[in-house]
């Protein structure tokens, strides 16, 4: 009995030293993806986190979210430092406190659903769902922006309406931002590719801190290791460096190619969540 002991906690500790590499690689590539693009990251971790099932969904929101703040934190600092990109201030600020708002409302909303539900896996399904819904007209809009006429939108009263409901949405999807801040910016204030990345992760990192700051607040932080929570701020810092340093040097349309390859697969990461989410509910 001792020697099975043994080898039950053997391969626990290697399973666990497994999913702590797998949990570091998945937040650095996420982050340096997410930080060329400035689609925060969260929107590829959350959904490939989802999918390995290794644990609620409350615990890799909350991962999500930490890393996403660690990423956007160093991004837009690094951005800014290098003036290689100009920030529109006063729109991404205006944007940024309309979206620190909505994510302490996105966060009530998600807690709201998974009181009401009492089910991991509706939860889990309604964000897939979602994410999914969002990703594709976000891929489409990407495809046809060329023929779009976009807005300048000046109103800051306008701009924090905007950044409330883009805090609510990623608070509630536990993305931290995601592709849909990068359409809603281009669209309603005409900025370039670069710019709009920017002002992205200067308005998550707002959403997100504020968001963190409400979830310590209030006592709901879901119960995760430290360890999980270590390696993927680490991801979190590291990518936001690279990234931000590869931004710096590649050309717009290549910004644009990688976005639609990520929005593709996370499309197809997000169909497979919602056929297992749905799966568990019907057979769980």
């Amino acid at each position: 009995m001792p020697m099975v002991t043994a080898i039950h906690a053997w391969a626990e500790g290697r399973a666990m030293d497994l999913i702590i590499i797998l949990f570091f690689l998945v937040s650095l590539l996420s982050s340096v993806a997410g930080s060329i693009c400035g689609i925060g990251g969260g929107v590829i971790i959350k959904p490939v986190l989802d999918a390995t099932g290794v644990m609620s969904v409350s615990g890799i929101s909350f991962l999500s979210g930490c890393t996403v703040l660690a990423m956007s934190l160093v991004s837009v600092y690094k951005s800014l430092r290098a003036g290689a990109v100009r920030l529109q201030f006063k729109i991404s600020t205006a944007l940024a406190l309309g979206a620190a708002a909505g994510g302490i409302a996105g966060k009530s909303m998600f807690e709201g659903l998974k009181r009401a539900v009492g089910d991991e896996a509706l939860v889990g399904l309604v964000q897939a769902v979602v994410l999914l819904l969002i990703t594709f007209a976000t891929l489409l809009y990407t495809l046809h922006k060329q023929k779009i006429q976009t807005e300048r939108c000046g109103q800051l009263w306008l701009c924090a309406f905007i950044g409330l409901l883009l805090g609510i949405m990623s608070s509630f999807l536990g993305i931290g931002g995601g592709p849909i801040n990068l359409v809603v910016i281009g669209y309603f204030f005409s900025m370039t590719t670069k710019e709009a990345a920017l002002s992205s992760l200067y308005i998550i990192l707002f959403s997100q801190m504020t968001s963190l700051l409400n979830t310590l607040r209030t006592g709901t932080v879901p119960q995760v290791r430290l360890s999980y929570l270590a390696v993927m701020v680490a991801g979190g810092i590291l990518g936001g460096m690279l990234g931000s340093q590869i931004n710096r040097k590649i050309k717009e349309e290549w910004v644009d190619r990688l976005f639609i390859v990520l929005m593709v697969a996370i499309m197809g990461i997000n169909v497979y969540n919602a056929v297992r989410f749905g799966g568990g509910m019907v057979f769980g």
